[in-house]
């Protein structure tokens, strides 16, 4: 006989998130979700990130907090990186001039792009009012971050993460230009692999993420990982520097 679906919790506005491992399973209504309610202040984005569980809702929906397993985590060591895409990235790396990766410049923008970007297969966007505002001021006390690529002074595309610790995750990306979003996730990936950044946590299993080289972890792996992680020291710097691009290509001669 079918067992009765669980009860998912309902939070009050600073009411701590249950456990990642009590997230609803295969035999629930919504496989990964971890509980409704709550709030999106930094202390409680701080806390669920730190336990591997992040927010992701649509409108008319309440908030809802995620945590899936397995989860999707992109190891910058094994980040590929395409015949097309290196050559791009050496043409943007040549043109210093008018070619630079920043960081949070314009963070502002950067997640209203995201927000605007189509998705495949999506009618709007989880992107909310509601989620800008709580990320931005998650930007404000240092938590997160964009990663924006400039082409001839103008943002041609970007994404933007949380960091806590050595512990980065990947959120939502957008490009105006060609490419412009791919660069700027090499330029992550660079970051950290001269941060030794061990994995950027992607969320969901994709298949443009798997061409890139993600690969699904258990949620139990991933949540160790993030416990030791995001304690590490010390915390990078956030800027980028153009001698990273030599840890996805070879140094200029």
């Amino acid at each position: 006989m079918a067992r009765s679906p669980r009860k998912l919790p309902w939070l009050a506005e600073g009411e701590p998130l249950p456990p990642a491992e009590t997230a609803w399973g295969p035999g629930d209504p919504v496989p990964g979700v971890v509980a409704a309610g709550g709030a999106l202040d930094v202390p409680t984005l701080l806390d669920a990130y730190s336990h591997g569980i992040f927010p992701w809702f649509g409108d008319d929906q309440p908030i809802l907090w995620w945590s899936p397993d397995p989860r999707m985590v992109l190891r910058p060591a094994a980040f590929r990186l395409h015949r097309s895409l290196r050559k791009t990235l050496q043409s943007f790396r040549q043109q210093a001039s008018r070619c630079e990766i920043r960081f949070d410049h314009d963070f502002a923008e950067v997640i209203a792009a995201c927000a605007e970007a189509p998705r495949a297969g999506q009618s709007g966007t989880w992107i909310l009012p509601e989620m800008q505002q709580a990320y931005l001021a998650l930007h404000r006390a240092g938590h997160a971050h964009s990663v924006e690529t400039w082409i001839d002074g103008e943002l041609a595309g970007a994404l933007y993460c949380v960091a806590l610790g050595r512990a980065v995750f990947g959120e939502s990306m957008f490009a105006r230009r060609t490419d412009a979003s791919k660069i700027a996730l090499a330029a992550l990936v660079a970051f950290c692999r001269h941060h030794d950044v061990q994995a950027i946590d992607c969320q969901q299993n994709t298949a443009h993420l798997g061409s890139l080289g993600a690969s699904e972890w258990p949620r139990a792996e991933f949540l160790t990982h993030i416990d030791n992680a995001s304690r590490e020291a010390p915390i990078p710097s956030w800027r980028f520097d153009p001698i990273y691009w030599n840890q996805l290509l070879p140094a200029p001669q």
